[in-house]
């Protein structure tokens, strides 16, 4: 955890350059006032930001990171500030560019299907902006009414629907892009294939470590003719996830497929009620369907055919747009619901190939024994990106350390069973250690080359992303020996 460090900088000349920018009520420069922006959605770490600055429009963008480089100032850009690896947090002394004003939907193209946004836009907003004419956009985490877009494409957010439809650099035509001196280059287009280097597959997950985007064009697609969910408990979680495998290995492929286990199940029983998960059950999953009528009702008969086969104990199944909310509802509560089971938990997001889905789970049931701190299993299934939800109270000394050890351990078995760190959360200040877990020295030093040709001085969002050996611990080399009967198992 970093402690908020006093200021360095004087920043009072570049209060007065700024007001000639964005005004005085685009300048945030109290302490009380900055604390509010010490952190992202993992809130284990913080950081007092130096001065927070929030832009209207790409020209204050480009004037403001002009500046930054004038002055070498570092900058961390954030949206709604919902992230979970620490992507957002400031550096010490920084500038916060926070993107929240600049909320405008600018385009919306629904012949050529897509929609211009600034990124301070909500997620849930371009739906709403173009339902009215049987579109939607797809990408949606679970955060998807307060998250914003600029967020999810330095993140590459995915969500529910990522399954089918892919995550959010499978819906980013293009671009306007601020880089990290303040030249303004324009990248991708209005068409879906562009010629040239993939420019804007570059900056999508790269967590503004390149730059800022001011303006996104999204593509939107058109409602399905058809939509079906389908929720089946099973008396463990390891039937449940055996059931996601046997379905995607049938050739059948879902909109999304979702995993909670009995810990989830009871926490969101307990704050939303939806009387649908039963609460003796080891896991449930949840299964939806789109398409064609007749293409949806015969994967339907499938897949509960495939279940029964798994020992599931009852399906329920739902068509109506009321009753299909209904069944997702505690799904899309259950980050907030883990709240009730205890003071504090931190998440973690790694993904795994779907069939060692039964095997990592019964794994990070070890790894909770070792360490005596209780998991609750959150996931999307379908493409085995894990959200583990590790349980702790911060108030005991020396938890959060040993539940970031934990968390860093889940990452490491990931990365054993063929997978990756991180499936839509990113790598930010929580995962970098764990990098070269995954990735070799000669991988790290060619991402680093792409990160200078963009951002030479590294004054955009400096610190995240890479290890380094002042922000990397022991706590990353840390391997749990005895107790379990097979030391060397992690």
């Amino acid at each position: 955890m970093t402690a908020a460090t006093p200021q360095t900088r004087n920043w009072q000349p570049i209060v007065k350059q700024l007001e000639a920018i964005v005004g005085r009520n685009g300048i945030i420069s109290s302490r009380a006032e900055r604390s509010v922006y010490e952190c992202d959605g993992l809130a284990s770490y913080r950081e007092l930001p130096g001065l927070v600055v929030l832009p209207q429009t790409t020209e204050e963008v480009v004037a403001i990171i002009q500046l930054c480089d004038t002055h070498n100032i570092p900058f961390v850009a954030r949206g709604s500030g919902t992230g979970l690896s620490g992507g957002a947090m400031p550096t010490e002394d920084c500038l916060l560019i926070v993107t929240t004003r600049m909320n405008r939907i600018l385009e919306v193209d629904l012949d050529n299907q897509r929609v211009v946004v600034q990124p301070g836009v909500i997620n849930a907003w371009v739906t709403q902006a173009v339902s009215a004419a049987d579109f939607y956009y797809a990408p949606d985490p679970s955060s998807q009414i307060i998250c914003s877009i600029g967020g999810n494409i330095a993140e590459n957010s995915g969500g529910v629907h990522c399954l089918k439809y892919g995550v959010t650099t499978n819906h980013v035509m293009g671009m306007k892009m601020v880089l990290a001196d303040g030249s303004l280059i324009e990248v991708g287009g209005k068409i879906p294939e562009m010629p040239g280097y993939d420019l804007t597959g570059v900056f999508v997950g790269s967590e503004g470590t390149l730059g800022i985007a001011t303006e996104i064009t999204l593509k939107v697609l058109k409602t399905p003719e058809s939509v079906e969910v389908l929720l089946a408990d099973f008396a463990s979680i390891e039937l449940a996830a055996q059931s996601v495998a046997d379905i995607i290995s049938s050739g059948i492929l879902p909109a999304g497929m979702e995993i909670m286990d009995n810990l989830s199940i009871n926490a969101v029983e307990d704050v939303v009620a939806t009387n649908c998960y039963p609460r003796d059950a080891g896991a449930v999953l949840l299964v939806e369907l789109d398409g064609l009528a007749v293409e949806v009702a015969a994967s339907g008969d499938r897949i509960r055919a495939l279940c029964q086969a798994n020992g599931a104990r009852s399906i329920t199944a739902a068509t109506d747009p009321e009753d299909r909310l209904r069944l997702w509802k505690g799904r899309k509560a259950a980050f907030a619901a883990a709240g009730k089971l205890s003071p504090n938990y931190f998440v973690q997001d790694g993904v795994i190939p779907r069939t060692q889905l039964a095997y990592v789970i019964k794994e990070i049931e070890a790894l909770s024994d070792f360490f005596g701190y209780r998991v609750a299993n959150v996931f999307h299934a379908g493409d085995g990106n894990l959200h583990p939800l590790i349980l702790y109270d911060e108030s005991v000394p020396g938890a959060f350390a040993r539940v970031e050890t934990l968390g860093g351990e889940i990452l490491k078995l990931c990365v054993k069973a063929g997978g990756s760190i991180s499936g839509e959360h990113g790598i930010g200040a929580d995962k970098r250690c764990y990098m070269p877990d995954m990735f070799s020295e000669v991988d790290l030093e060619t991402m680093q080359w792409v990160r200078h040709a963009f951002n030479p001085k590294e004054l955009a969002n400096p610190g995240k992303v890479f290890p380094t050996p002042r922000t990397c611990g022991e706590g990353a080399h840390f391997h749990p020996t005895g107790g379990l009967g097979e030391g060397d198992r992690f």
